[in-house]
């Protein structure tokens, strides 16, 4: 759409018959966060009124009314992206791509014909698919992937989730806000590791608040039917340890790694660059070895986000058709968000990043517990950390766990991206009761730390 507006003619190779955005729409980011949104307001429920009987959310609902308004939001967001592509008079074409040179695709839709087109820029933007384990069978029945966990017609009582990242995370804490109890089997040493080390604190204290049990550095021995208990099992060791443990559960969930989706585009052929894992190798303005073809999602690799792919995509085409030096000036920092429950974000540097640099930093902090709007909502865990230097005040990082977080990072992001200090907040009005209200109660929090160590507060608020 970006392309359009530099009125050339834009033409989108489209593998689905039926649906366009892909796993974005259809089958990650939006179906996952429909179920995150209808645990949301079942746990917000319970911790208002509870239940009378004692009952667990997974005895009271089930999974397929849950989930049942999945289905308009899906047909809505893709009718807004066909809408749009319409409405922007892009040409979409469906079936399979796959490059003959720098400036010509050919096509093989579904009834097996070929048609071949040629442009002046080709841009791939294929994304990733789930890696296949190695002797575990996903069967979509009792063993599932991030896909097929979503057509579930009941909510389990007991999960065990295979893996360590994001998704993981996001689906534990999900499920346990159901009532389900959650085992999760890192094959990692560590879980989330790039996490600030207080937000990831917060994280595990929330996980023995629900009962999600971790375990990190195992091995998977084998998946198992026990007949007369009436469920599977997950056979594994932790480390060195050859002491064989059992876990008992409903399902499996298994969340490995990614691949990018570049195998038969004919990329290779064509002389496109990809590094040692698949992924196509690029600039910083998105373009790969061959001049004319750009590349951007996860088919380039991290930060695998679809917020992160909309930018990349919009810079390509205006690498292409506009004006570079809208590149050069693009936000380097990027914000993430991981929707569990609750959300985790930040953008910029973590504490222990700032230390490992060199940086006099200070760092302020809010805990959740001390907004009158968490009060109001139940929602006491949480902390918001402002991590500035010492000398100017300036903000180079906001670390978040707690509701709305994957919200409130931006406000952090917007001060980051004009070298604002944290004088912003001081000064400033923020309405009142609001979870925003924490950028203040951490801001004066730190200007406190500051003034501690001999520094006037006058002069503090003087500095430049």
């Amino acid at each position: 759409m970006q392309s359009t507006k530099f009125d050339k003619k834009v033409l989108i190779v489209e593998a689905s018959e039926s649906n366009i955005g892909g796993t974005w729409i259809s089958k990650g980011t939006v179906p996952s966060k429909a179920l995150r949104a209808a645990a949301k307001l079942i746990q917000s429920f319970e911790s208002q009124f509870g239940d009378e009987k004692g009952r667990k959310p997974y005895e009271r609902f089930r999974m397929e009314d849950i989930m049942a308004y999945k289905k308009p939001i899906l047909e809505g967001k893709n009718k807004k992206v066909k809408d749009d592509i319409i409405k922007n008079e892009v040409d979409t074409a469906r079936g399979w791509g796959r490059l003959i040179d720098g400036h010509t695709v050919e096509v093989v839709d579904h009834l097996n014909e070929k048609k071949i087109y040629t442009a002046s820029y080709i841009l791939v933007s294929t994304g990733s698919s789930p890696t296949i384990p190695k002797n575990i069978d996903i069967d979509h029945t009792k063993i599932l992937d991030y896909t097929s966990i979503l057509d579930l017609t009941h909510i389990p009582r007991r999960l065990v989730i295979i893996g360590s990242g994001t998704i993981a995370i996001e689906f534990a804490t999900v499920f346990a806000a159901l009532g389900t109890r959650v085992a999760i089997l890192n094959e990692e040493e560590d879980v989330v590791p790039f996490l600030d080390h207080e937000i990831k604190s917060a994280l595990l204290k929330t996980f023995k608040k629900k009962n999600i049990q971790l375990e990190n550095k195992i091995s998977i021995e084998k998946v198992a039917s026990n007949d007369l208990r009436n469920c599977d099992e997950v056979h594994y060791k932790i480390g060195e340890s050859e002491r064989l443990q059992v876990v008992e559960t409903d399902h499996v969930l298994y969340i490995g790694g990614k691949a990018p989706n570049t195998k038969n585009l004919g990329l290779k052929e064509v002389g496109v660059e990809l590094d040692e894992h698949g992924y196509v190798s690029v600039n910083n303005m998105y373009q790969s070895s061959i001049e004319t073809v750009f590349a951007a999602g996860d088919v380039i690799g991290q930060p695998s986000l679809a917020s992160a792919s909309f930018l990349q995509g919009r810079l390509a085409s205006v690498k292409m058709f506009g004006n570079p030096e809208e590149i050069t000036n693009s936000d380097t920092d990027l914000p993430f968000g991981i929707y569990s429950i609750p959300e985790i974000a930040g953008i910029g540097l973590t504490e222990d990043q700032a230390i490992e640099l060199g940086m006099d930093i200070t760092v302020g902090r809010a805990y959740y517990e001390n907004l009158t709007k968490a009060d109001l909502n139940h929602e006491t865990d949480g902390i918001l950390k402002l991590i500035f230097k010492t000398d100017n005040l300036q903000l180079v990082g906001v670390q978040i766990y707690g509701e709305y977080a994957a919200d409130l990072v931006h406000l952090g992001q917007s001060v980051m991206a004009n070298n604002g200090s944290i004088k912003f907040f001081i000064q400033r009005v923020l309405n009142y009761p609001t979870y925003t209200e924490a950028y203040k109660i951490a801001a004066f929090n730190g200007l406190n730390r500051v003034s501690k160590s001999g520094v006037k507060y006058k002069k503090l608020l003087d500095r430049d």
